[in-house]
């Protein structure tokens, strides 16, 4: 189960006209059809809402990780906060012992519209739909994996995954990732990076667009890739998902102790 790795570059769809300001969380989807806001968070109050977000995976006990990523961070609520109208995952080099048996280097921050237990019902799950987020990376970006993306809430494994927006260990490129199973049940997957851009320095718009029949990516308004493959594209309800890895296909320097990973709104849209 893994926010995607290894991405396969593929050439990206041609991209729209250059959005004249970045998009913020009132403007509607650019992308054809008609649209109403079903899910919107501005992190505008003192704490997070417990009626919106959990901030672990579906496995929650007393904490969690990302095991098929061999990450090394272990993910507790303590490390997410609202703060100043945006909600601020946090790293720190932390030796915890988690509820898997495992002590792991790191502890950090996720938030997922998931489950608070394994046999709990999700907060909200969406099939197809528009999903926006302002997101400002860590500029340590060495050993980080900062990603916004998508998981089956039935199954709460994959494939079938979105991954909107992945920065593996690099500040400067985005990830578009789609996975989906092959023939023979293998998980496949194809991707596109976006970049360079300084995406530590100031806040940028991720989004998708998840049709029943194509995948699109966006980045402040550009359409950056597409996916149109039948077989590719999910249908299958999912959760959403916003976390600060840690330790993935490489670890932090030495003398790195802490990242912060900044979201400004999240939005869903749906026709």
């Amino acid at each position: 189960m893994a926010a995607c790795s290894d991405p396969t570059s593929l050439t990206a769809a041609p991209h729209a006209a250059a959005a004249s300001t970045t998009p913020s969380a009132a403007d509607p989807p650019i992308a054809p059809g008609a649209w109403h806001q079903v899910f919107h968070d501005d992190f505008t109050g003192d704490r997070l809402s417990a009626a919106d977000w959990t901030t672990c995976y579906d496995w929650n006990d007393h904490g969690c990780t990302n095991a098929g990523n061999h990450e090394q961070q272990w993910y507790l609520p303590g490390q997410v906060a609202v703060d100043d109208g945006k909600l601020v995952l946090t790293a720190d080099r932390r030796v915890t012992r988690g509820s898997d048996g495992v002590t792991h280097p790191w502890t950090s921050g996720m938030v997922s519209t998931g489950r608070d237990s394994w046999t709990g019902t999700p907060r909200h799950t969406f099939t197809y739909g528009w999903f926006a987020a302002a997101l400002q990376v860590p500029a340590q970006a060495e050993g980080m994996f900062p990603a916004f993306w998508l998981i089956p809430a039935e199954s709460r494994g994959t494939p079938p995954e979105v991954d909107i927006a992945e920065f593996i260990n690099t500040a400067q490129y985005a990830d578009a990732n789609l996975h989906w199973a092959a023939a023979d049940g293998n998980d496949t997957h194809i991707g596109h990076r976006s970049g360079p851009a300084d995406y530590a320095a100031g806040y940028h718009v991720f989004a998708v667009d998840w049709e029943p029949d194509s995948v699109t990516w966006y980045i402040d308004g550009v359409q950056r890739f597409q996916v149109t493959e039948p077989a590719a594209v999910p249908h299958v309800a999912m959760e959403l998902v916003l976390d600060l890895a840690v330790g993935f296909q490489t670890s932090p320097p030495a003398n790195v102790d802490s990242a912060r990973m900044n979201v400004g709104w999240v939005s869903v849209w749906q026709h």
